[in-house]
């Protein structure tokens, strides 16, 4: 993905691409468009009940990276998607991306803010600032907001030992680590996406308790040696989350909570029955237009 930082951003030409798709091959398409954008919208076509998944990416920029990208999605879903390109000007892309982020307040705890807003921060509410150019983890989307009220509602069972499986912008990760005072151990399969976290961090003063690093989920050693964790987020797509389902039971501790979002409502169902089948319960179930975050838990025994 291509980071819009600093005095540069003006003179950057810019180009939205899109593709139109079914319900199901949705949240497949938007990582991919994340591979190669700096902004990721989906919407939906009530005439013909599918979406339209549309990004923002500097031209020429990434194109080996999405074409990758688009190729595996198509692989995933079996949904060919032809790409449509259409160029847009930096300057008024940047003026509407600062006007749709106004600061957002997230459940009865959480404040999320662009670094444009010279506006003091809401009083009582904890401020995390994010560039409003991030292409995810701006807390706009319904899944990021889904996990954001879920850690409210568990923060009473002072988990210590935290992981932020796929943390894009570490949107998740900070929340938790400002929430509980905790170090919070965040990752991602994208170099993009850990650099732009360890900024974000660094950003809203989180150096020492946020701590992002490049790796594939519960394949890497690192990740396993923190566990057991007493909660773990996972806002990814539904495939890979059911297919880690048994990894994340095996390594979370007794009593530990799981945080899983990027999910539509269609999907929700068997992404549950597949961690049900690996020993974890249900606690609670938050829905944000069309997207659903799981509150899972394990057995405080240990048992599965």
């Amino acid at each position: 993905m291509a980071y819009l930082g600093g005095m540069r951003r003006h003179t950057l030409q810019l180009e939205t691409i899109s593709v139109r798709v079914p319900e199901a091959a949705a949240p497949a398409y938007e990582a991919a468009l994340r591979n190669a954008c700096t902004t990721v919208g989906l919407f939906r076509n009530a005439a013909t009940n599918d979406w339209s998944v549309e990004g923002v990416k500097e031209a020429g920029r990434g194109e080996a990276e999405l074409a990758a990208a688009l190729a595996l999605a198509e692989l995933v879903t079996g949904v060919t998607a032809p790409l449509c390109r259409t160029p847009t000007p930096a300057e008024g892309w940047l003026a509407r991306t600062h006007a749709a982020f106004p600061e957002q307040r997230i459940g009865r705890r959480f404040a999320v803010r662009g670094t444009h807003m010279a506006t003091p921060a809401i009083p009582g509410r904890i401020a995390l600032t994010l560039d409003a150019g991030l292409a995810f983890g701006s807390g706009e989307h319904g899944s990021t907001r889904g996990c954001l009220r879920a850690l409210e509602r568990v923060a009473h069972r002072r988990p210590r030992r935290m992981l932020d499986l796929g943390t894009g912008s570490g949107i998740l990760a900070m929340a938790a680590a400002r929430l509980l005072h905790r170090r919070v151990l965040a990752t991602d399969i994208e170099p993009w996406s850990v650099r732009v976290a360890q900024q974000n961090a660094a950003l809203n003063r989180l150096r020492n308790l946020v701590h992002p690093v490049l790796a594939n989920g519960w394949r890497n050693r690192s990740v396993r040696a923190g566990a057991p964790y007493d909660l773990v987020f996972a806002n990814i797509l539904a495939r890979p989350l059911a297919a880690m389902a048994h990894d994340l039971v095996a390594n979370l501790a007794p009593g530990g909570t799981a945080i899983l979002s990027g999910l539509l409502e269609s999907q929700a169902r068997w992404v549950l029955m597949a961690h049900r089948r690996s020993g974890l319960r249900l606690e609670r179930i938050l829905t944000d237009g069309v997207w659903v975050t799981l509150v899972l838990r394990r057995n405080a025994n240990g048992r599965t």
